[in-house]
């Protein structure tokens, strides 16, 4: 009986030393399924869509800087010397048409002037009437004898002399009836009254401006381009053209000037603006010359990262990880943009979700919306009950 007594002690070590195996078959086990775990389950960092570049037809456009001016600007003068000018019937900005009265002088001293030319040319007349009748006499008295060879060229003499006395009476009249129109100044041209320096009751001489006029209301744009830049512009090419105000309007090169400036190397390229657009003579505009179209290698918008001042694309490997790539971008038409270099045209490159990707990320790429659809409309088209098969076999 007394050997029996230490057969517990025994059972409670035994116990406790295949508890201890099993923890430690346990934890060696664990440790060497995480070691034997594979190093490529890296999640990926974001999902994106990708697209290809693709050839596009970009139009060809030349940008430039120039001024609003007027296409013809008349100077209206006074041509009556000494009047006081009496009134003045138009302002700035107004439109006027060819032959409308603009001003008026003070007209009483000319019409007395009118009054006295006209009676000095009937007198005349008449001095001349008496003169051709004397005339006239003298030459039927010729084969009488009653007056001599002299006398009678002397009568015929007279009237002639009286004739010239009528014409430059007539002239002097014709001439203080122009200054009698001179009163009135009128417009040379349909316009728009651009400035004015006209004042009531000012005395003015002969030629001193009273008003400038935008002939036909016409305005051009003159575009300032390079000498190397000259020979691509060509007349009735179409020009876009934006002022600072925000104005556009759509122009029609006119004429390219014939000459460079020595100091600038720039020449003028004169652009007729269209009729009735916000556009002010003085003004500054900005323009582009449209000149012709090219073929480009274009990506989405969406595509590009911009990055401490320079633009990068991501490119998708075969092994769905994004390698950065610098490239130089050129003309942009709607949501494409050119690539003009640092990409190829069989790469692939992430667009949606490329601004949150850095070099070398592990990206999941979506599927393209047409294969989505498809697939979708392909699941629609089922029958009924083989998709209820695979909705059970899926359960």
């Amino acid at each position: 009986m007394s050997a029996l007594k230490p057969l517990p002690a025994a059972l409670a070590l035994a116990a406790a030393l295949v508890l201890g195996s099993t923890a430690a078959l346990l934890y060696t086990g664990t440790s060497r399924a995480a070691d034997e775990a594979p190093a490529d389950t890296a999640r990926p960092a974001l999902t994106v869509s990708t697209a290809r570049p693709q050839r596009s037809s970009l139009p060809l456009r030349l940008a430039a800087n120039g001024n609003v001016a007027a296409w013809q600007e008349a100077s209206i003068g006074a041509e009556s010397n000494g009047l006081r000018l009496d009134e003045v019937l138009v302002n700035v900005g107004d439109a006027v048409k060819a032959g409308q009265v603009l001003a008026r002088f003070a007209s009483e001293m000319v019409q007395a002037d009118v009054a006295q030319a006209r009676a000095s040319l009937l007198e005349a007349q008449a001095v001349a009437a008496e003169a051709a009748a004397n005339a006239e006499r003298a030459r039927s008295l010729q084969t009488t004898g009653a007056l001599s060879q002299q006398q009678i060229q002397q009568l015929t003499t007279a009237a002639q002399t009286a004739q010239a006395r009528v014409e430059s009476a007539r002239a002097l009249l014709q001439t203080q009836e122009l200054r009698l129109r001179h009163t009135q100044v009128r417009a040379p041209d349909s316009g728009i009254i651009s400035a004015r320096t006209a004042t009531v009751g000012a005395v003015l001489g002969t030629g001193t401006e009273l008003f400038r006029m935008v002939r036909k209301g016409r305005l051009e744009w003159r575009a300032e381009v390079t000498s190397t830049e000259l020979a691509r512009i060509q007349p009735g090419a179409k020009t876009r053209i934006t002022a600072a105000s925000g104005a556009m309007a759509e122009g029609t090169v006119r004429m390219v000037a014939p000459t460079v400036d020595p100091q600038t190397r720039n020449a003028l390229v004169y652009v007729d603006l269209p009729p009735k657009t916000d556009f002010r003579a003085g003004m500054f505009a900005r323009g582009e010359f449209a000149l012709g179209s090219s073929d480009a290698l274009t990506v989405p918008q969406e595509a590009l990262v911009v990055r401490d001042g320079f633009t990068y694309v991501f490119v998708v490997g075969p092994q769905q990880r994004v390698q950065q790539r610098k490239v130089q971008t050129g003309r942009r038409i709607a949501d494409r943009v050119e690539i003009l270099s640092g990409l190829e045209a069989d790469t692939s490159v992430a667009v949606r979700g490329a601004g949150f990707l850095n070099d070398g990320d592990l990206v999941r790429v979506a599927a393209p919306p047409a294969a989505t659809s498809s697939l979708r409309n392909s699941k629609e088209n089922l029958p009924l009950a083989l998709t209820s098969q695979a909705l059970t076999a899926t359960i």
